[in-house]
């Protein structure tokens, strides 16, 4: 195999990112303009991992993430020089479909925890009974939490089982498709972790979390922003940024690697292509790989089994998402009309599909592109321990997507055009403990020098999440090669 690395002191370091999804390419980005050389290699036949966009309908439409935080993300993708295609959301509406109607989310909630009850009981989500136990937060003596916990078990010793079920659950089967039985309080739902801490009640901790009139804080819908075109499109722009501001720079696809192992001045990445195998020195590795790639790769390592451990204890849920584009005559009356961007499903109620988006009614701009004529949904199906519903065809999940949309929303007749893409393995399961665990994992890694993980299995799946984990790999490695190589620059 040929060893196509840069040797140490023959030129800029090298720093190879493997994995070609948002996080690897945001890296690779922040380290544009550094001295330093960048390969990523990506093993599948595109980059952007869960960010692809194509066409339902005529109308550009992702197919995977299609929003982030504006306050968040704006920074990169406008030097990314996409700035001026960057658009907010035209409302962040949501309802709940559950009890026999499509009940608005409660005014004042903070990721879906509510903190006015009296706005609780008027949003109809919940029975009188529930609103009941809900309010008994108000009075309850403080929980004890001695460590992390489970979302369910904490949200529901505070407000009871309805607001986990109807309010919570279905939030964070959106967010990551996950359990809130399963899921951890401090690494899920952080700001209001932090701030329980401060009240006996968990709604007055998520009240003060609640933007205020006339505050800096951004609105829901006006925080919330994508692309024109979709944030399908923004890998693309981070790697011509790349190769433009970097020529020694590299992103080959297809390129699998298959081993890692530390070489004589830093570590050594074996690579599998058309091509044949290789070897590539580098001077530092950034894994940006989802955790179990990442386990595996590093098991050759000496001294790295508690890493892989850890590592590989992080589980996976599997998606569907299903898009369907209507006539938008065929909602009249419905909750397009209404300004719903879009519902969620309680899992207590049995249905396949968990969430909903209304997506020209979020985005006004995809309206535009469909003439007015067409209406675009969204639906998410599957979740963690629901591997068995991306296997059944595309024809299937399109009915089936296609007859609980009617059942909430009273849309007639059948779509006009579909598109089903499964995401194997896609979002990260931040089970209890999951803090700990990554502080323990970093420690050990911080033992490798030359050596940075990142991407969604540590501390957010959001892309600016992913951004902020690429910000923190770069500068490890930085700092390393600062330490390695003095007067490098």
């Amino acid at each position: 195999m040929a060893d196509t690395g840069q040797r140490p002191g023959s030129g800029a370091p090298h720093v190879v990112i493997v994995g070609g999804g948002i996080a690897g390419l945001a890296a690779a980005f922040l380290l544009r303009d550094e001295p330093v050389r960048v390969t990523v290699l990506e093993g599948t036949s595109r980059i952007g991992g869960q960010l692809a966009v194509s066409e339902v309908a005529g109308v550009a439409v992702d197919e995977g993430a299609e929003a982030v935080w504006r306050p968040k993300t704006e920074w990169m993708i406008g030097e990314a020089g996409l700035g001026d295609r960057l658009v907010s959301a035209d409302t962040a509406a949501v309802a709940t479909w559950t009890r026999g109607g499509l009940w608005p989310l409660p005014n004042g909630h903070f990721m879906s925890v509510p903190s006015d009850m009296d706005e609780l009981a008027k949003s109809g989500v919940l029975s009188d009974e529930g609103v009941a136990r809900a309010r008994q937060d108000l009075v309850l003596p403080p929980t004890d939490r001695d460590g992390d916990v489970s979302v369910g078990e904490y949200v529901g010793a505070r407000f009871g089982q309805e607001v986990v079920d109807r309010l919570v659950d279905p939030f964070l089967h959106e967010m990551c498709a996950g359990r809130s039985s399963e899921l951890s309080f401090e690494a899920t739902l952080l700001p209001l972790a932090k701030a329980s801490r401060k009240f006996a009640s968990l709604a007055k901790a998520a009240g003060v979390l609640v933007p205020k009139p006339g505050s800096d804080v951004p609105a829901l819908h006006s925080g919330l922003g994508t692309l024109i075109g979709g944030m399908g499109s923004l890998p693309g722009a981070l790697v011509a940024a790349v190769l433009d501001a970097s020529p020694d720079a590299a992103v080959r696809t297809g390129t699998t690697v298959t081993e890692l192992a530390r070489g004589e001045h830093g570590w050594q990445v074996t690579v599998d292509s058309a091509a044949g195998g290789e070897d590539i020195a580098a001077d530092a590795v950034i894994l940006a790989v989802p955790a179990g790639a990442a386990s595996k790769l590093l098991a050759g390592v000496p001294g790295t089994a508690p890493i892989c451990a850890g590592l590989a204890g992080i589980a996976y849920a599997s998606v569907a998402m299903i898009t369907l584009a209507y006539p938008r005559k065929a909602f009249a009356g419905g909750p397009a009309e209404q300004g719903l961007a879009g519902y969620r499903v309680p899992v207590v109620d049995g249905r396949a599909v968990r969430s909903v988006t209304f997506s020209t009614v979020k985005w006004s701009h995809m309206a535009d592109q469909a003439g007015g004529d067409v209406e675009i949904v969204r639906c998410q199906a599957g979740g963690i321990g629901e591997d068995d519903l991306l296997q059944r065809d595309d024809a299937d999940l399109v009915a089936l997507a296609a007859g609980e949309l009617a059942e909430a929303t009273g849309v007639t007749g059948d779509p006009v055009a579909t598109r089903v893409t499964r995401w194997h393995d896609a979002l990260p399961q931040y089970t209890v403990g999951h803090p700990d665990r990554i502080r323990q994992i970093r420690a050990q890694v911080a033992d490798h020098p030359g050596l940075a993980l990142c991407g969604s299995a540590y501390d957010g799946v959001g892309i600016g999440q992913c951004m902020n984990a690429a910000r923190r790999a770069a500068d490890q490695v930085l700092a390393h090669l600062d330490t390695a190589q003095p007067g490098r620059t």
